[in-house]
């Protein structure tokens, strides 16, 4: 996987955590860049997990499955990118994002939304990714565009959400095919 492709999919996975940044400085009543950091620290930091310990899975099990390690990489980033498309076609509401940041609902949070990343580790391990360099990556990437979505979120309320999922999904069911393609030698 090439450094741009990572990027994309730090990018891809990163939206969850965008959408629930926005819905947080939504609702603040008045900004607090500590708030803000504090939503991007645990949310980066996460998401930067979450495929280190995916990773290890994978390599684990890489043995009994790499004849079909290219369906599998397919398969977790077409749900996981299907997913983020179908919510982003779903109605919220907005008065449910609570207004306090209590400790315990950022961790339940921050686990949700990198359970996906959780996921794509375990791809990476069977496509030989180095995963030092997908985990900073993916932690510094989600870190800005979380803290981003809070004060976006603040500003402009929740109309950057969707798209945000949408396009989150669209990357990575694409980027998905392409591995699929490349290893049934299509392209």
């Amino acid at each position: 996987m090439s450094l741009q492709e990572l990027f994309l999919v730090a990018i891809g996975l990163s939206m969850d955590a965008f959408a629930v940044a926005l819905c947080k400085g939504l609702s603040m009543k008045t900004l607090s860049y500590r708030k803000a950091t504090i939503i991007a620290v645990f949310f980066g930091g996460f998401q930067a997990l979450m495929p280190f310990v995916g990773w290890l899975v994978g390599r684990q099990f890489q043995h009994l499955i790499v004849q079909v390690d290219h369906w599998i990489a397919f398969f977790l980033l077409a749900v996981i990118g299907g997913k983020m498309l179908y919510d982003a076609f779903q109605k919220e509401d907005v008065e449910n994002c609570p207004q306090d940041l209590p400790l315990w609902e950022l961790l339940v949070l921050a686990i949700a939304t990198s359970i996906d990343a959780l996921a794509v580790g375990i791809t990476f391990a069977f496509l030989q990714v180095d995963i030092a360099v997908s985990v900073f990556l993916i932690g510094i990437i989600t870190l800005t565009i979380s803290f981003a979505g809070v004060l976006l979120g603040n500003r402009f309320g929740a109309a950057a959400r969707n798209k945000a999922q949408l396009l989150g999904g669209c990357t990575l069911v694409l980027i998905g095919t392409k591995i699929l393609l490349e290893h049934l030698n299509v392209i």
